[in-house]
């Protein structure tokens, strides 16, 4: 006895949904040509229809490297003529922490590029820098990273005028090198749970730094274990009081440590510096681990632009709360993340680029007594390669659109824009990371043995690039902080509140996708609507909205039984599902914007479609 469906509408729907997909993934890969047509390779062969298509190189080139091509010119312009301060590609951890600081040092004082001052008058110059730099050595990339915008940034950021005149020549000029010291042993991603202290003393007006245990030691801090002469310690900021605690904990705060003598470079007392050793990679970065017994630093070197401390030990601050201040203090470090999406999409490209070029001349196999074909004629390397290369230009457009809105974001702290660069920096940084991270690996697939040289960079580049998932924040952890802030636009936008720009197209998705059937099982099946990028959009917005939708009835269901934490966990593989696939729904309109766009001037509109489909289509 046959049983009948009892929901016939939800099997329609799912074989609808599944024909449209199908007919979707035609337009990329074409059905198969009988194995007896001898057109089959031929239609197939990169190399000779390469000839056909129109590519303005030049306007492309122009466009994608932006108003800022001529200081990355002169980046490579003088790396190139200085061998002697090009990687070898056999090195030894010691000689490579030189050769590091060489190349920095020549690229401020030789080459005349000064970042420090792109950092704060023009950021989207500073970054266009960064790419060029981390071509030339990703350990370069990053310890200059670590003294301009990390050192110096904080320096610049959460300090006041005094900070300002007192140390950004220094900063700038390298005669003061110095470290980014918040991670500790036992706290990372938990800044808030950090156990370095600074304690004040009224009588000798001076702050007192201690590491109270092993686990509050500080590690894995860049310039430490070598070079650097300060170090930006985030602490707990302690006050002495009269009643029966003692000491009243203010939070978190920034202070200014020497940890080097400046003429002698010897370590100064009561600091103990060690050396984090070698490492998978990044190792012309010299990380070591600091800890502080008893060390006294002027109550001045207290960074106080968002909580300042009287010489009689009076607390004062624009902001009201401990949470408040700490928000406002990461809020003004987000340039390091939007650094590192920006330079994790500059790695791929690095990568793919080599990958497709050897994929197109290696030649391997071919039909009876003709030529070897090119393995990029393979429909598998094409399937390896060309969403990858689809996703590069995505994430091209949308990490440029991160930095502008980061750089309007110096210019005029608006708080919604700060709230908004906060967010997106978090998921785009853990999104296109993750995603380079595994695209590496393939890369060096796709080339077989020859991907195995170390000479070849695929080795080097994975290493380098795989701390990138970790430091500035861990991936699952930023992913989180998106799903987070989406909740609380979807809460607000439904108390009547106002949505931050990149969640504006959730305003007309919840009040419009979410009343209508699903685009892709409810719509046209022509060739011109499965293409056209606003159908491609409205699916992918139309299942953040849904996501969004079902994981909000999740918790709160859960939140009655297992409370918010219990019921956050018990969702969490939901939630981190939301944040991407509201990602790639933003990665997805900076791409179409940026596409039609450059349809402005001359170009080829079916190579961008292409890669328009492959970058949805792996996505579905």
């Amino acid at each position: 006895m046959q049983t009948r469906n009892p929901d016939p509408t939800a099997e329609d729907d799912s074989q609808s949904a599944a024909r449209r997909i199908q007919r979707l993934s035609l337009h990329l890969t074409p059905a198969a040509i009988s194995p007896d047509d001898h057109r089959q390779i031929s239609r197939l062969e990169c190399a000779k229809a390469a000839a056909k298509l129109n590519v303005d190189t030049k306007s492309l080139s122009s466009y994608m490297r932006g108003k800022h091509r001529e200081i990355q010119d002169k980046v490579m312009d003088y790396f190139n003529s200085r061998p002697d301060l090009q990687t070898p590609v056999e090195i030894l951890k010691d000689d490579h922490r030189e050769l590091c600081m060489r190349q920095l040092t020549g690229l401020v004082k030789e080459a005349g590029i000064r970042p420090f001052r792109y950092v704060v008058e023009d950021p989207a110059k500073y970054f266009a820098v960064l790419e060029a730099v981390g071509s030339v050595d990703m350990s370069l990339g990053i310890k200059m990273g670590v003294q301009y915008s990390l050192w110096g940034g904080s320096v610049i950021n959460l300090g006041t005028k005094k900070h300002k005149d007192k140390y950004f020549d220094g900063i700038d000029n390298l005669e003061y090198p110095g470290c980014f010291a918040m991670t500790e042993l036992h706290h990372g991603s938990n800044v808030q749970g950090l156990q370095t202290m600074a304690t004040f003393d009224p009588i000798t007006d001076e702050f007192v730094i201690d590491t109270p245990n092993d686990g509050a030691i500080k590690w894995w801090i860049g310039n430490a274990a070598v070079h650097g002469k300060f170090a930006t310690v985030f602490a707990k900021l302690m006050l002495p009081t009269h009643d029966k605690r003692g000491v009243s904990d203010m939070g978190v705060h920034a202070f200014i440590v020497p940890i080097r003598d400046m003429k002698t470079h010897q370590t100064l007392p009561g600091i103990e510096i060690n050396d984090c050793g070698h490492k998978v990679g990044l190792n012309g970065v010299d990380n070591g681990a600091l800890r502080f017994r008893a060390v006294r630093i002027p109550r001045d070197n207290l960074l106080n632009r968002f909580g300042d401390v009287s010489r009689d030990g009076k607390y004062t601050s624009s902001l009201p709360s401990i949470n408040k201040r700490f928000a406002a203090t990461l809020g003004e470090l987000v340039g390091g993340r939007v650094g590192l999406a920006y330079s994790s999409g500059s790695v791929l490209k690095v990568a793919g680029t080599i990958a497709i070029r050897y994929s197109l001349l290696r030649q391997q196999f071919g039909p009876p007594k003709q030529p070897e074909v090119s393995i990029l004629d393979y429909q598998s390397q094409q399937h390896k390669l060309m969403p990858m290369l689809a996703s590069t230009y995505a994430f091209h457009f949308a990490t440029l659109h991160l930095v502008e809105k980061y750089s309007e974001m110096k210019k005029t702290h608006d708080e919604q824009l700060v709230a908004d660069v906060h967010s997106l920096s978090a998921g785009l940084k853990a999104y296109v990371t993750s995603y380079t991270a595994k695209s590496l690996s393939i890369c060096r697939e796709a080339c077989g043995g020859h991907g195995y040289a170390a000479v070849n960079r695929f080795g080097s580049l994975r290493n380098d690039h795989d701390i990138f998932q970790t430091f500035e924040g861990d991936n699952t952890v930023l992913l989180q902080q998106v799903a987070g802030d989406l909740l609380k636009q979807y809460k607000e936008k439904f108390q009547g509140g106002t949505l931050t720009v990149t969640w504006n197209y959730l305003r007309e998705s919840m009040n419009s996708y979410l009343s209508q059937p699903n685009p892709v099982t409810a719509r046209w099946e022509s060739e011109d609507h499965l293409r056209d990028p606003k159908f491609q959009l409205d699916a992918f917005r139309y299942r953040t909205s849904r996501l969004l939708q079902s994981v909000a009835v999740r918790l709160r269901k859960h939140s009655k039984t297992l409370g918010s934490f219990g019921a956050w966990n018990r969702c969490l593989n939901h939630l981190l599902t939301l944040a991407e696939s509201h990602i790639e729904s933003v990665i997805l309109a900076k791409f179409i914007e940026a596409v039609q766009k450059y349809f402005l001037v001359p170009i080829s509109a079916s190579c961008f479609t292409f890669f328009l489909l492959c970058f949805v289509l792996v996505r579905f």
